[in-house]
């Protein structure tokens, strides 16, 4: 015991006290690893449960609706994937009022509905107070003279493509190289009733501050073909907003695809002129108005649109997947790159719904 205690104090007088074993550093993680776990088959699998009658249309506050918020409840659960709402707490509530003519908005008082936003987020290793949001929305239109309108496009597709990349985000997780900027996964309700699910969050109660989120990169249908591109370039996807408020985002969203997934990014929907409107549309703009970056990738309408022949057998999955992937790509550069997105660009953003 002697000679033991006299070799570590004369270590000790050499090295500085450095009598802990040291430790290889980590090789920095490969993005396209990571990614190899958005899968085709695991797409699939989830759509085909997300978007099936047995969830009813998820419109907004009925039963269908709340097994869908179970479902993604329990996807984080399994993957253990905090929430920042509290232990086994995923959901924000949302208080809602319902007009005579059935139109739903936020509710100043006594709500005569309560819905949910699913809220799951990772914590960033070196930059946990910068936030970045990838989000969708989990309803759609319901039951209407008896058909069920399963919205796989709109937005089942957008809904598991999350839930996929949260997969991923955790994968690196597991390898001991999370992100260094936190991860929100952000499921809203109500976006078919006007945005109103986003609304709540940025308007109402952002779990995360607002002047600390660095972007939000917005899901809303990537499941189909457009018909007025059946004959071009499949591999596809419209991209809304990337350059309105930060020529980095856009920027660092054209590398990305150069370097991982090769999709043409079409900018059609993008001008400010666009008659369609799109930006001002889907959950984004929520963000957009207060002067977050975004992106929203959309394959655009078709001919199911708001139809109960929006179905998961219709899919592109192989598109689906390339587009998730896409998206994951981008969200781990914003969520790893030394200094933060910046708003370089102010673009009016009045004039919305």
């Amino acid at each position: 015991m002697k000679k033991i205690f006299s070799t570590l104090a004369i270590c000790a007088f050499l090295y500085g006290c450095k009598t802990q074993q040291t430790v290889a550093p980590v090789a920095p993680i490969n993005p396209t690893e990571i990614a190899a776990t958005i899968t085709e088959d695991e797409l699939r699998e989830m759509l085909y449960v997300y978007a099936s009658d047995e969830f009813e249309g998820r419109d907004t506050g009925t039963p269908g609706h709340k097994k869908a918020v179970e479902y993604l409840k329990k996807h984080y659960v399994d993957l253990g994937i905090a929430s920042p709402l509290g232990e086994d707490d995923y959901f924000q509530e949302v208080p809602l009022d319902i007009s005579s003519e059935g139109r739903m908005t936020l509710s100043n008082g006594n709500p005569n509905l309560i819905s949910e936003n699913v809220i799951a987020f990772i914590e960033g290793r070196s930059k946990p107070d910068e936030y970045v949001v990838i989000s969708a929305h989990l309803d759609h239109v319901g039951i209407e003279d008896g058909e069920i309108y399963n919205g796989a496009d709109d937005d089942g597709s957008g809904t598991v493509a999350i839930l996929e990349i949260a997969e991923a985000f955790q994968e690196a997780v597991k390898k001991g190289q999370g992100p260094k900027r936190s991860v929100v996964f952000l499921h809203v309700t109500a976006e078919e009733k006007g945005l109103v699910g986003s609304r709540y969050y940025t308007d109402v109660d952002p779990v995360f501050p607002l002047e600390q989120t660095v972007a939000n990169l917005n899901i809303d249908m990537i499941g189909r073909i457009d018909p007025k591109r059946e004959s071009e370039n499949r591999n596809y996807v419209y991209l809304i907003g990337s350059d309105k408020l930060s020529q980095e985002l856009h920027e660092l969203s054209e590398a990305v695809n150069a370097t991982y997934t090769k999709i043409e990014l079409d900018y059609k929907y993008n001008d400010k002129y666009d008659p369609n409107r799109f930006y001002y549309r889907s959950d984004h703009y929520n963000f957009a108005k207060n002067n977050i970056p975004v992106i929203f990738y959309f394959n655009g309408t078709h001919a199911d649109y708001h139809k109960p022949s929006d179905t998961v057998e219709k899919i592109e999955y192989d598109l689906l997947t390339n587009r998730t992937k896409l998206i994951f790509h981008t969200a781990w550069e914003i969520a790893n790159r030394e200094d933060r997105i910046r708003a370089d660009k102010l673009e009016a953003t009045a004039g919305g719904n």
